[in-house]
């Protein structure tokens, strides 16, 4: 005889492998002499003592189980297997479901299953009814996990409104099917963003792992694509710009500045000189400058080493800023929205497309733009952060400087004991390398 404790507190007995039934002698002559027929195990008077005793799981027979639990109430579970795996469901409480109620239930349960029903998936997609387009179960999705799990949430919204919503949003979950699925990851992948529809891919494998979740599928669409079906495999990015290319670049985008913008143009100057990231840019408020001390107070929850952090302002930013104040026609944002938008700030593509367009590339539009950037290669905005990390180096500022510049934490033993934030020395690099691009941004527009 082998005695288990359960994680919800009450013990089962077994004995080689199978529940000791709990029941009288003259039960089990009568078994055994019935080659073939179940005796039940529980009486009405058994599970009134049971109920006095300790925490602990009961066998009926035919996979039908009381629970008592530590505070004396008790269920009833039915055990049983679909798909290969074995499934527990909760049938109701005692005594508001009586032994004979109980059993009766069981039995139709049982026969169910047997002929391919799955009474838990049953149970939660009509628990779930409200959820039946696919924008239901992403805005579902949205409020239960991603808002609690995700430091930006808006990131796989965003890609659900604008890549998904538009084929899919509006078809049932349980309708949705693979050539659906790879219809709307192909479509991004022509559209030349590789990253975008590999996100997308990943995207919708998770929103129908939380359809399966929730009962509304029993399995998902999106399993059988790879990353080679969207946007392929995606190499390291090591793209810096030489100086030479950052002089023909911003020349460039002084040319055709009618264009690209000159809040765009400022954004690229800010970008270069001060190593930030996009959101942390694009998203900034002006309470979060100092102009007169030079200094950027970013907060913690909006940087993604979720780590404060005080940035020293060369001479140029503070100028730029400025300038950029002056426009911003009363907006808490620096960079305010200037379409009708959503969002009250600069989006996290208009920077990227404004460039490309430049480079003769601009999604959605059949006739594409001419390339304007002559032998300049592709870069993006992140492509500025790590030109400013390249500049860095070879001016000689030393490495956990210019690490600490980029809002990296220090690695190792290093970053374990050094607190010392090396603002002064922060100052000092990003004013060097302010100077030495100047005469390649500068005069900025005004």
């Amino acid at each position: 005889m082998v005695g288990k404790t359960h994680k919800d507190g009450y013990i089962s007995t077994t004995t080689g492998g199978q529940p000791l039934v709990n029941s009288d002698p003259t039960s089990k002559a009568l078994a055994s002499s019935s080659p073939g027929v179940h005796v039940p195990d529980l009486t009405a008077s058994f599970i009134k003592a049971a109920l006095k005793k300790p925490a602990k799981r009961y066998a009926d027979g035919n996979n039908l189980y009381l629970c008592v639990q530590p505070n004396g109430t008790a269920y009833w579970m039915l055990r049983y297997s679909s798909g290969g795996k074995r499934r527990e469901m909760t049938l109701g409480h005692y005594p508001q479901l009586t032994l004979a109620a109980a059993r009766a239930l069981a039995g139709r349960t049982v026969m169910d299953i047997k002929s391919g029903i799955d009474p838990l998936y049953e149970k939660n997609k009509q628990a779930h009814a409200s959820v039946q387009t696919l924008r239901e179960l992403f805005d579902d999705w949205y409020t239960t996990d991603l808002c609690s799990r995700l430091k930006h949430p808006t990131i796989p919204k965003r890609i659900f409104d604008k890549e998904i919503a538009p084929a899919l949003g509006h078809r049932k979950v349980h309708d949705v099917t693979p050539l659906d699925v790879r219809a709307v990851i192909r479509k991004v992948a022509a559209s030349g963003r590789p990253t975008i529809a590999n996100d997308t891919l990943m995207y919708l494998k998770q929103l129908f792992r939380h359809s399966i979740k929730l009962g509304l599928r029993s399995e998902n669409p999106a399993a059988a694509f790879s990353v080679g079906d969207a946007g392929g495999v995606e190499a390291s990015r090591e793209r810096y710009l030489s100086e030479r290319e950052i002089q023909d670049a911003f020349s460039v985008f002084r040319k055709h500045l009618d264009s690209f913008g000159r809040d765009n143009y400022l954004a690229c100057c800010l970008f270069l000189v001060l190593a930030v990231r996009k959101s942390e840019l694009c998203q900034a408020k002006w309470h979060e400058f100092d102009l007169d001390n030079a200094t950027w107070h970013l907060p913690k929850e909006r940087s993604k080493s979720k780590t404060a952090i005080s940035i020293p302002l060369p001479t140029q930013a503070v100028s730029w800023l400025k300038a950029l104040r002056e426009t911003s026609f009363g907006s808490e944002y620096v960079f305010p929205a200037r379409r009708a938008s959503s969002r009250p700030h600069m989006g996290p593509d208009t920077l990227n497309r404004a460039i490309s367009k430049l480079f003769g590339q601009e999604p959605g539009k059949k006739v594409q733009p001419p390339n304007v950037m002559g032998n300049v290669m592709h870069f993006t905005v992140h492509d500025l952060r790590r030109t400013f990390r390249s500049l860095a180096a070879a001016s000689g500022v030393p490495s956990h400087v210019a690490e600490r510049c980029l809002n990296h934490k220090l690695k190792g033993v290093e970053g374990i004991y050094d607190r010392y934030d090396y603002f002064d020395e922060r100052k000092a690099a990003h004013q060097l390398i302010a100077d030495r691009l100047a005469p390649y941004i500068q005069p900025s527009p005004t």
